[in-house]
């Protein structure tokens, strides 16, 4: 009901104006019934295991069937190798009987007493129901770190043009300086020129990041699900945020224990040793019991009532080689599963690895960033104070303003992979959508 509800306010609100999105509402829209595709075909996914389920365990249960029989027929009863011979001279019994009728109406009911066979594939059938529904957290989890990139692309984006809405702002301020400069008789008329190539610069850059932060929004609104005619309002924004010390070991078994696919891959493995069991098992006699209870006659006014009951023994004695050819495959597919559990093992450390590197890395750039555009303020101002002065030239602050356009760059840069290397850390640990929240 609460998706429902952020649904349908995302729809009103889209109608009414642009809409304010975090990136914890766009994780909860996107992994929404109604949200990314993926999810809605892991849901039918998971339908269709519990619809397995089901048919495996009708195999356990009676089969209980009515019918109503009123036919009305002739027979040869010589086709059918009857010949009446009767010591009475001049009489002959017939061969060709009726037309006569027949009413049958009869509730005919089985029941499996012993079948290893089938309660083996019943419960191999609910294993694969519960690794339906890993699948499904498995898939909210890969839609959830595909939502965050793709906030975080947005918000980048978002940034970007603030950046180049900055720079053309002091472009226009550095013209400004140069100008008033050569009025006073001070300056060149190459400062002005200087000025304005690197104004006509910062604006192309301003274009281009405009653009991009069209695309970028447009990939996040088809990630989450939502109309791409929609309306959005970041109200995120890029930001250090301290990520908890974690030590390789920790985080290796934290991810073993959490990982959702793992967990998947683990109950298909089972499905899997289950499902070659139950094929081993048909080489068992089986028992079942039947019985059927009805009234047959020529019409409803004489009919009377019959029945039969019994117990069968199936034993399986040779098929032509097909249960040996079925075991064959149904154990060839549980060592396939094995592998691929442990293959699955084996890249989550390979995830758990590179995530930690990465995130220190991304710790590192931060702090470097950070220290850049901190030089890069102060020589800018130095250099505009000292062209006032009347000690430096033009091309001192032209160069400064460079350095300062590219440390700003280099700060959103950095944050933005700082953040994502979050989102691999917690992606690799199976925590994604709790690190939203």
């Amino acid at each position: 009901m609460k998706l429902a509800w952020i649904l349908c306010a995302v729809q009103v609100a889209s109608a009414a104006g642009p809409i304010e999105l975090s990136l914890k509402r766009a994780v909860e829209v996107a992994v929404s019934p109604e949200g990314n595709t993926r999810i809605q075909l892991s849901d039918e996914a998971l339908k269709q295991a519990q619809s397995r389920s089901a048919e495996a365990r009708a195999a356990l249960l009676p089969d209980l069937e009515a019918s109503l029989t009123d036919r009305d027929q002739t027979s040869n009863l010589a086709a059918m190798g009857i010949k009446v011979v009767v010591p009475i001279p001049g009489f002959q019994f017939p061969t060709f009987v009726g037309p006569f009728t027949t009413m049958d109406a009869r509730a005919t009911v089985t029941q499996s007493v012993f079948d290893f066979s089938s309660i083996k594939r019943f419960q191999a059938s609910k294993v694969g129901v519960s690794s339906a529904r890993s699948d499904v957290d498995s898939t909210e989890e890969q839609v959830a770190a595909q939502v965050a990139r793709a906030y975080l692309a947005a918000v980048r984006a978002d940034a970007d043009v603030e950046t180049a809405q900055s720079d053309v702002t002091l472009a226009e301020a550095v013209l400004k300086q140069a100008e008033n400069q050569k009025t006073a008789g001070t300056g060149t008329g190459i400062e002005i020129t200087r000025a304005k190539v690197q104004l006509a610069n910062d604006r192309q850059r301003l274009l281009v990041a405009g653009n991009q932060r069209t695309s970028a929004r447009l990939q996040l609104m088809r990630v989450m699900g939502l109309r791409l005619d929609t309306e959005l309002e970041l109200t995120d924004k890029l930001a250090y945020v301290p990520v908890d010390a974690v030590t390789m070991e920790q985080a290796k078994a934290q991810a073993l224990k959490e990982r959702p696919d793992l967990k998947a891959q683990q109950e298909r493995e089972a499905n899997a040793r289950m499902a070659a069991s139950a094929t081993k098992m048909e080489r068992l006699p089986s028992v079942a019991a039947f019985g059927d209870y009805g009234s047959i006659g020529t019409g409803f006014d004489n009919a009377l009532p019959t029945r039969t009951y019994g117990i069968s023994l199936r034993v399986p004695v040779f098929d032509g080689g097909r249960r040996d050819a079925r075991r064959a495959e149904s154990a060839s597919q549980y060592r396939s599963e094995k592998v691929r559990t442990n293959d699955l093992k084996e890249q989550i450390e390979l995830d758990v690895r590179l995530a930690l590197d990465g995130l220190e890395s991304a710790e590192q750039q931060v702090k470097v960033a950070k220290e850049g555009l901190e030089l890069s303020e102060n020589e800018l101002a130095q250099a505009r104070r000292r062209n006032d002065a009347g000690v430096a030239i033009g091309v001192e602050v032209t160069d400064a303003q460079s350095r300062l356009e590219r440390a700003r760059d280099n700060q959103t840069a950095a944050l933005y992979n700082y953040n994502v290397a979050r989102i691999d850390l917690a992606q690799a640990l199976g925590k994604v959508r709790s690190m939203v929240q």
